[in-house]
């Protein structure tokens, strides 16, 4: 793989945490806007070089960071526009509710659980007492841009409950080009390794890809706050098919055309030891219908074609590890296989990664990751190198290094038989000086031909306007 070196041209700066890039044509317009949506709860579009307000709802999003030092993982974390938006003006929102702060789904913070593999009662915790154990609330909504320019809220589509601050999701909204359909990704509920086994339980909306039709009308203007799939009323149920389960957590979606096809890429956030990316042509979704039917019966579904991470038996490739440290000798460090019995059931049903990338790695063209924080297709020839490429973006490097932090692009080929393939750092030449730079968000235009990069300051949210969002260019 070639080594690639591109430039970092600000589009805009001193802004919020920006969680999801992309753009949209204006109804009336002519051109593509590119609209940027912040973990605060506004979006910008920026026309002819302007950035003007499109969307401001901080006052519906959730008071972030006041519990957790300053960091949280909730907020605004979708927008997606409708395929015909440019006609009918219509776009979703998936953001964490005002009002809606739980005590949590376990005492103390959000990090605190570890699975004990010789306590087995850590391994099997249940969720109980749902509707007053939780952390907040999230939300999926249509709103519609009106022919007169107000926007206003049409009707809500999902109502979930959620038991952690964090693994929500981020750009997690995004419409199939090849159904029409809305795909919602969510997170397997926070805290860490899945405490509850959300992921892999098909009556669980956590750690799922899933498509909702919002052609269909359920009638149903306010749909109740529910955890589970067998919770939604019927005619809600009717408009929800499951891609995928095994979801610890992820920055969406992208679909990648190839001749009359789509290869789906999704990228899923590692626990202690990997980052993941994975990629499928075909697939066989399971209408929710299905789900709770056969939930009912206590029958077993053919999910044969069904996708799989894997998460929580399998991290990326490999069984979930944990890491005991060897105070003594930390190059000794001992890694326990935590959920052996998961992982053996899965084995076999999971999709296997196309690349992976390490939190260490000694490899002198490799880089340690923390994070992986977005996943597009580029389909430009402004940077011929990278044309058909996957790129993405890791958070910060981790290699004991001193501040400030800089967060990492990279590369990776993906074919159409989706097999693994090794992944290149991609080096740019921009001097953010003595300022931290994480990379937060990776976004495209309609047709791929360009990409976008969000950079913040900062980890916390509470450290306000400290984002900028670059071109990325030849």
């Amino acid at each position: 793989m070639r080594k690639v070196k591109v430039r970092l041209r600000p589009m805009v700066s001193k802004i919020n945490m920006p969680t999801v890039i992309k753009t949209a044509v204006l109804p009336g317009d002519s051109m593509e806007s590119l609209f940027i949506a912040t973990q605060v709860g506004e979006i910008f579009y920026i026309r002819d070089g302007a950035i003007r307000t499109f969307l401001d709802i901080r006052p519906r999003i959730i008071k972030l960071g006041a519990s957790s030092g300053g960091y949280d993982e909730r907020g605004l974390l979708g927008l997606a526009f409708h395929p015909r938006f440019y006609q009918n003006g219509l776009f979703y929102l998936h953001f964490s509710v005002a009002g809606t702060q739980g005590p949590g789904a376990l005492s103390g913070s959000f990090e605190s659980f570890k699975p004990d593999p010789c306590d087995p009662k850590t391994l099997h915790l249940k969720w109980v007492n749902r509707e007053t154990q939780y952390d907040h609330i999230d939300t999926v909504e249509e709103w519609i841009l009106q022919s007169n320019g107000q926007l206003q809220k049409r009707r809500t589509l999902l109502n979930v409950r959620r038991p952690f601050l964090n693994h929500n999701g981020v750009n997690s909204l995004n419409f199939s080009p090849e159904t029409g359909n809305l795909v919602l990704t969510t997170g397997d509920g926070g805290s860490g390794y899945d405490p509850f086994h959300l992921s892999q339980n098909d009556m669980e909306i956590a750690g799922k890809i899933m498509e909702i039709d919002v052609g269909k009308n359920p009638f149903t203007n306010a749909p109740p706050v529910v955890t589970r799939f067998d919770e939604l009323p019927a005619p809600v149920q009717e408009t929800l098919t499951v891609m995928a389960k095994g979801v610890r957590n992820i920055p969406g979606i992208a679909y990648q055309r190839f001749y009359h096809q789509y290869i789906k890429h999704v990228g899923i956030v590692g626990q202690d030891l990997v980052e993941s990316i994975f990629s499928f042509l075909h697939y066989k979704p399971i209408p929710v219908t299905q789900l709770v039917q056969a939930s009912l019966l206590n029958a077993e579904l053919d999910q044969e074609g069904f996708i799989n991470f894997g998460w929580r038996g399998w991290e990326g490739a490999f069984p979930t590890p944990m890491m005991k440290s060897c105070s003594a000798n930390p190059a000794l460090d001992e890694k326990i296989i935590a959920y052996y019995d998961e992982a053996v059931k899965t084995s076999v049903r999971r999709l296997l990664p196309v690349t992976s990338y390490f939190h260490k790695d000694p490899r002198p063209d490799k880089f340690g990751g923390t994070a992986l924080t977005g996943v597009q297709p580029y389909m430009g020839n402004e940077i011929p190198d990278l044309t058909g490429s996957l790129v993405f973006t890791d958070l910060a490097r981790n290699e004991g290094s001193r501040p400030p932090a800089r967060g990492v692009l990279a590369y990776t080929r993906v074919q159409p038989d989706c097999k693994l393939n090794d992944f290149h750092v991609i080096e740019t030449d921009y001097d953010f000086g003595t300022s931290s730079a994480y990379y937060v968000s990776l976004g495209t235009n309609l047709d791929q031909t360009k990409l976008y990069l969000g950079v913040y300051g900062s980890t916390k949210v509470t450290d306000v306007n400290q984002g900028t969002v670059f071109e990325i260019v030849s």
